[in-house]
């Protein structure tokens, strides 16, 4: 009787996901516009969150999509070749980062955000750069101190060897700069760092208020996603399930010879000094 029951109970979750993915595909297929669905009057704004691996991203990441006018949950690996790809993230984002359990949640099929939001680290992503210059794409730049990213970075990528971090790093970096050129309208782009985030998280949390013109304020605390943690999608390894902004830091085991901490320091102040120059800053 109990394996009946389970049995049964599975079909039922399974007929109600299959009836959630497909109300939310017919609304994001059915018109052809990248940035438009059915029953909706205003296209979407696609919010990309640029940095590199280790930057306290999957931070900024909860602190964005808990405002009710963003929608994301982080890294969704999403090959970007044109405009159109944008539907695909919508399909992603729709479905992974809400819940569809209770009858309450009803209200998430309701596809009513102002942004959707994407975390892009790695410089594959993109097989195509000119839809960034697309009037609905906006660009948040994070970055942080290099001696500390080098060291974590290590410590997740322990296959990698320390030339492997760096050139990671510095390939990284510079395509930011890249991404902001294109992009070209310092109304769309943002540059934040770490430090300011965790030292100046008022005046961090008001500008990105001001710069997404958000009717709802940015807060320190942030839900905690069901794929909060999640390997591949955020920060395994850190304190981001606290649901807020926890200021201290985890002790690390790599270190990097003085040279190559230099070489980093260096082209850390040569991408944040062109991202000043071209965004918006704190």
């Amino acid at each position: 009787m109990a394996a009946a029951v389970s049995q049964w109970r599975q079909r039922i979750r399974e007929y109600k996901n299959d009836l959630v993915q497909n109300y939310f595909n017919y609304r994001i297929e059915s018109v052809n516009q990248p940035y438009r669905v059915a029953f909706r009057a205003k296209p979407y704004r696609f919010l990309l969150l640029l940095s590199h691996m280790r930057s306290g991203s999957s931070l900024l990441t909860h602190l964005l999509t808990t405002n009710p006018e963003v929608i994301g949950y982080g890294e969704t690996h999403t090959n970007y070749a044109d405009a159109d790809d944008f539907k695909g993230l919508l399909k992603k984002v729709y479905w992974q980062a809400q819940d569809f359990r209770k009858l309450g949640d009803v209200q998430n099929l309701r596809m009513n955000h102002q942004y959707v939001m994407d975390k892009v680290l790695h410089n594959k992503k993109f097989l195509n750069h000119d839809w960034l210059q697309s009037e609905q794409v906006y660009a948040i730049f994070l970055l942080r101190e290099p001696e500390r990213s080098l060291a974590s970075i290590a410590d997740l990528k322990p296959h990698w060897n320390q030339q492997d971090t760096i050139e990671y790093y510095a390939e990284r970096m510079a395509m930011l700069v890249d991404y902001a050129r294109l992009i070209n309208n310092p109304e769309r782009m943002l540059v934040v760092t770490y430090e300011q985030l965790l030292d100046n998280t008022s005046k961090v949390l008001t500008t990105l208020q001001q710069f997404l013109h958000t009717q709802a304020p940015f807060t320190e605390e942030y839900k905690v996603l069901k794929t909060t943690g999640m390997k591949g999608v955020g920060d395994p390894k850190g304190k981001i399930k606290a649901g807020k902004i926890v200021r201290s830091q985890r002790q690390l085991t790599q270190s990097f010879p003085t040279e190559l901490v230099e070489r980093a320091k260096q082209i850390h102040h040569d991408c944040q000094a062109a991202l000043i120059e071209l965004c918006q800053s704190i």
